[in-house]
């Protein structure tokens, strides 16, 4: 016999079962504040991927800063909920709460709470957040400009509490269900990864070793190439390229979100091999005297500068005339095919140079020089033609079987996001 069902009159709940009580937050939680004053707890943790897990690389007996830093944390024990209250405008994504699992410090900047668990179990309290995150009620309950949540927001947010019996039964369902689901979706992920990296070798064994079979080799005299057939030669990029340039560097504040006249692609708009739209800047008309540098054409190959490093793709026919903030524009000579070129560029040969040409720590970036100088296997321009079509069909190919894969995580995540959501509210009896 289905169970009677009563109104929560909440909106982003609706009905939930008659015997459930709803309660403030702070009936069942308290804030958690005690800071690390004396620096003696030394465990930093952070979120990752909807779990907390102890920092790497963060030894405070090693780094002052760190040591500094982790003085102003917060001491979080094993049962204490997390929430990321943090920018909440800005990010609709990001996996907001987690379960404390072993006692450590964690930044201040989050909103850790510990349950009464004679009241509310831990594990079904951190479940039923995750449900109230998938209706992106934190969003609704943050203050500021930022939708910045904290304590003093959510403690009179309501909580629905069911027995303890019940509690009990929706989190071991909820156990069994999301691990399960937990070890598809890492399967499935484990899966991309080798097709990206099976993608990665078809793309550096062409481009250095041609796709024509059997054939007289020869030592190339750079390290990471190794052999390549006899009848290739190796070049720089600015051997190759008619032009070089720099796209126009403009500061933020010359940026204009809604009013600008000149459209301009970043690096973020450029992924291997591909180009869009979206995230194009508008620069405002006074710049017009650097568009002849900035501009691109058909065929050219962008680079990028900063970020993702070395990031390469060929410029379509609809971005045609179209310009770029401080990315490299390198035009191929006649005799090179741009989409060989590029796919050099992007395969395990190039990435390795790019990495060599790093300048910066926290916000690394590359020089026009060191880009011109970037170096290639080039073959005649009739197999350059060859190795790029072969390379077109198999990335095609490989890319419909990522694409697959991808649609399957995002369909496994949203049926994971509904079961908790649906049983934490009690639409789904266990």
């Amino acid at each position: 016999m289905a169970r009677k069902m009563k109104d929560s009159g909440i909106e982003w709940i609706g009905e939930i079962p008659e015997e459930w009580e709803i309660v403030p937050v702070r009936s069942c939680f308290d804030e958690v504040r005690t800071k690390n004053t004396d620096g003696q707890e030394q465990n930093a943790l952070q979120f990752k991927s909807g779990n907390i897990i102890s920092k790497t690389n963060f030894n405070a007996s090693m780094d002052d800063y760190v040591a500094d830093t982790i003085t102003n944390y917060t001491v979080v024990l094993p049962d204490t909920v997390m929430i990321n209250g943090l920018n909440l405008n800005y990010d609709f994504k990001s996996l907001r709460v987690a379960l404390v699992k072993e006692k450590g410090v964690i930044t201040s900047a989050y909103l850790a709470i510990f349950p009464d668990r004679k009241k509310i179990s831990p594990q079904y309290a951190t479940y039923l957040f995750k449900g109230y995150e998938t209706k992106m009620a934190f969003h609704n309950m943050g203050a500021g400009i930022r939708k910045t949540l904290g304590y003093k927001e959510f403690k009179n947010q309501p909580l629905l509490l069911p027995s303890e019996k019940e509690q009990n039964k929706i989190s071991a369902y909820l156990d069994s269900k999301c691990s399960h689901i937990d070890i598809m979706l890492s399967k499935i992920r484990s899966s991309i990864e080798e097709y990206k990296k099976l993608k990665q070798t078809v793309i550096t064994q062409a481009v250095t070793k041609g796709i024509r079979g059997e054939r007289e080799m020869k030592d190339s005299g750079v390290e990471w190439i190794g052999e390549i057939p006899k009848e290739w030669v190796i070049q720089k990029i600015k051997s190759i390229s008619s032009r070089i340039n720099v796209g126009v560097v403009i500061r933020p504040s010359e940026y204009f979100d809604e009013n600008g006249t000149v459209p301009f692609l970043r690096g973020i708009n450029v992924k291997e091999y591909l180009i869009s739209s979206d995230n194009m800047v508008y620069i405002n008309e006074s710049s017009n005297r650097i568009l002849s540098k900035s501009q691109v054409h058909t065929d050219d190959i962008l680079i990028v500068r900063d970020g993702s490093i070395g990031t390469s793709c060929v410029v379509p026919a609809e971005f045609d005339g179209a310009n770029v903030v401080s990315m490299v524009i390198a035009t191929p000579s006649i005799s090179c095919d741009s989409r060989f070129i590029c796919y050099s560029l992007n395969s395990d040969v190039g990435k390795t140079q790019f990495t060599l040409t790093k300048i910066g720590s926290a916000l690394t970036h590359t020089s026009i020089s060191a880009v011109s100088d970037i170096i290639v296997a080039v073959p005649s321009c009739a197999e350059q033609k060859e190795i790029a079509d072969y390379l077109d069909a198999k990335c095609v190919e490989i890319d419909g079987l990522i694409a697959k894969k991808e649609q399957l995580v995002k369909e496994l995540e949203s049926y994971k996001k509904s079961l908790i959501y649906e049983v934490v509210t009690g639409k789904r009896e266990v």
